[in-house]
């Protein structure tokens, strides 16, 4: 069931996937799924919606990133890193979140999926320091652009960028855009059958 969905999904969205990473996308929905009961990693209840609602607006990103490394702060169960790590293969992932529960599962998810270009990392943003600083900053979770970029400031390189996840454009919240940055892209994401605005913000250091 879920399978055909996804068929669907990726054909609607004009994403070319492997079997093996078809596999390892249904896998996900299974594990957090399972691992929802006990660990309660996201409010989402229904598998069905999980694809929707997780995964395809996780992969919906997908065909405008630019570069190899990037870190997905605050992540939760691994949102949208792991997703898009399964059908970005050569690109490297990596999942910061503060929960050490959020982790495990994301670990366990590694292991058991065989997912070779992800690397979990508990820590809380401001307090994480990369060796290697990254092309593109990824985030689902933050509240507003304006905390993103404050508590992210340290971690794209020079000519990286971050990609913000957002619903509904707000204007005040464009707004509040702090001096220094600029958003150069903003782009509307369409999502299979979720009726709801979705964007993506690309900012980057003026």
């Amino acid at each position: 069931m879920l399978s055909a969905q996804l068929d669907d999904y990726l054909a609607e969205m004009s994403l070319t996937v492997t079997q093996q990473q078809k596999k390892q996308l249904i896998g996900f929905v299974e594990m957090l799924n399972k691992w929802n009961k006990a660990y309660n990693l996201t409010s989402i209840r229904d598998p069905q919606q999980m694809l929707i609602r997780h995964i395809m607006d996780s992969l919906a990103v997908s065909p405008h990133l630019v570069g190899e490394r990037f870190i997905d702060v605050g992540t939760g169960p691994g949102l949208p890193g792991i997703p898009l790590a399964i059908i970005n293969p050569d690109k490297e992932f990596v999942l910061l979140d503060s929960l050490g529960k959020r982790i495990r599962f994301q670990k366990q998810v590694q292991h058991e999926l065989g997912i070779n270009n992800i690397s979990s990392v508990e820590s809380r943003v401001e307090a994480f320091e990369p060796e290697v600083k990254f092309d593109g900053v990824l985030s689902r979770a933050f509240a507003s652009i304006e905390d993103m970029l404050h508590w992210c400031h340290h971690l794209p390189a020079d000519t990286g960028c971050y990609y913000a996840l957002k619903g509904q454009l707000a204007d005040d919240e464009m707004a509040k855009l702090p001096d220094g940055f600029e958003i150069t892209n903003i782009i509307e994401l369409e999502v299979p059958c979720l009726d709801e605005q979705r964007h993506l913000l690309r900012v980057v250091k003026k």
